[in-house]
């Protein structure tokens, strides 16, 4: 049975890689799909291959980063399929480089595709299912965002990105919090799986690639897709403010930051007396998970 009979998405980035996989697998999930991406031809041949497969879906090349601009495709998803359920922000670039020799264009057009391209959209569907809310008409939205393993852990040459992707997480946090009241769900997931950005990488093309044996494809987009499909389900209303990882088979619910152990003098530490109590915390503390790449 198909679990987005009559749901509305618009979904990121659809142009090509994961966000073609997730239209594809919404469309075929019942979803109507606004297939955004600047590269219209390529979102196009998306849109094509969902309809000529039974599906529906529309072409939207609105910029995620322009605020203005972003509303387009929300009144393009109203007006086509006459309602809106679902945000799936998926759209993102990479400006990889290690730290020290990374300039600042490079840090903003990460801040821009990944954080402002997570609030546009989604700030002007919220104030459409927030205006629905306020009218006493029932509202059964959804907020997917897409942040990564490098925002939760870190990835050496990717201080940019990660630091972007930490955003997202911690948005989604605050938004499952404050937009319940409206009927709005929000979650996060990191995805692993073959992409544009990671087919880039030779060594990684080579790691990812499609088994010519007919075998489980692990790094398939399609099977991240299935978590996405059924986090913009009604199934879902009950999930909010998680960040879940998937890759493969696997899906994993990510452990957030918590407070860990703590020591207490009842009265203002000394500046020298500090470095024992930050040993006493670290030799009790539960340890991070490595930094990727280090």
């Amino acid at each position: 049975m198909a679990i987005c009979n009559d749901r509305v998405v618009i979904i990121t980035g659809a142009g090509g890689g994961l966000g073609a996989a997730h239209a594809k697998v919404f469309a075929a999930e019942g979803a109507s799909v606004v297939v955004n991406d600047i590269n219209e031809a390529a979102a196009q041949k998306v849109v094509d291959e969902i309809t000529a497969a039974g599906g529906k879906a529309v072409v939207n090349t609105s910029d995620i980063t322009n605020y203005d601009d972003s509303l387009n495709a929300v009144k393009q998803a109203i007006d086509t399929f006459g309602d809106l359920h679902i945000v799936l922000n998926n759209a993102g670039v990479n400006r990889d480089r290690m730290f020290a020799s990374m300039t600042e264009a490079e840090w903003d057009t990460i801040m821009a595709v990944h954080l402002k391209g997570h609030f546009c959209i989604t700030s002007h569907a919220v104030h459409y299912w927030r205006g629905k809310s306020k009218e006493g008409k029932p509202v059964d939205a959804r907020i997917i965002n897409t942040t990564s393993g490098a925002g939760l852990q870190g990835s050496i040459g990717q201080s940019n990105y990660a630091a972007a992707k930490a955003g997202i997480a911690a948005l989604t946090l605050n938004q499952g919090a404050e937009l319940a009241r409206y009927g709005i769900t929000a979650n996060a997931v990191a995805p692993a799986a073959r992409t544009n950005m990671t087919t880039a990488v030779e060594a990684m093309a080579t790691r990812m690639a499609k088994p010519d044996d007919g075998s489980f494809d692990f790094w398939a987009p399609e099977n991240v897709s299935s978590l996405l499909v059924w986090l913009g389900s009604s199934e879902s209303a009950h999930v909010t403010g998680c960040v879940f990882e998937a890759e493969g088979g696997k899906i994993s619910l990510a452990d957030g930051w918590r407070k860990g152990p703590e020591v207490d003098k009842g009265a203002r530490w000394e500046p020298a007396e500090v470095g024992e109590a930050v040993k006493t915390l670290m030799a009790e503390a539960v340890p991070a998970q490595k930094v990727y790449g280090s």
